[in-house]
């Protein structure tokens, strides 16, 4: 699975125009939990194409616009349409769950 780190300046034109799903990952240095994600979740079989990797504490534009509460924050975005958080916990079935969910779900523009 491909990673990609983007940043308040890459993130929306990288989105737009890339094919397939991309699971959007918010997550801190310092958060426990994100460490955790950020070292499972490549190695878990899930339905996307990219892991996109996106630093909290140094993004706060796109934080403000995902509107992101908790972190790790997850969000489904498929050829450069978005489809909402992923609300699930770190355990694979429960993500993979997530995002078939959230991909059944209406579309909207990217925040």
């Amino acid at each position: 699975m491909e990673q990609i780190e983007l940043d308040d300046g890459t993130a929306d034109r990288f989105l737009l125009d890339a094919p397939g799903t991309s699971l959007l990952v918010f997550t801190s240095a310092t958060c426990a939990n994100c460490k955790m994600a950020r070292a499972r979740l490549p190695d878990m079989s899930l339905p996307v194409r990219r892991l996109c990797w996106i630093d909290a504490g140094r993004n706060q534009g796109l934080v403000e616009r995902y509107e992101v509460f908790h972190l790790p924050s997850m969000f489904v975005v498929r050829n450069g349409v978005f489809y909402g958080a992923v609300q699930a916990t770190l355990a694979e079935w429960d993500i993979r769950r997530q995002v078939s969910l959230a991909l059944d779900g209406y579309p909207a523009e990217l925040p």
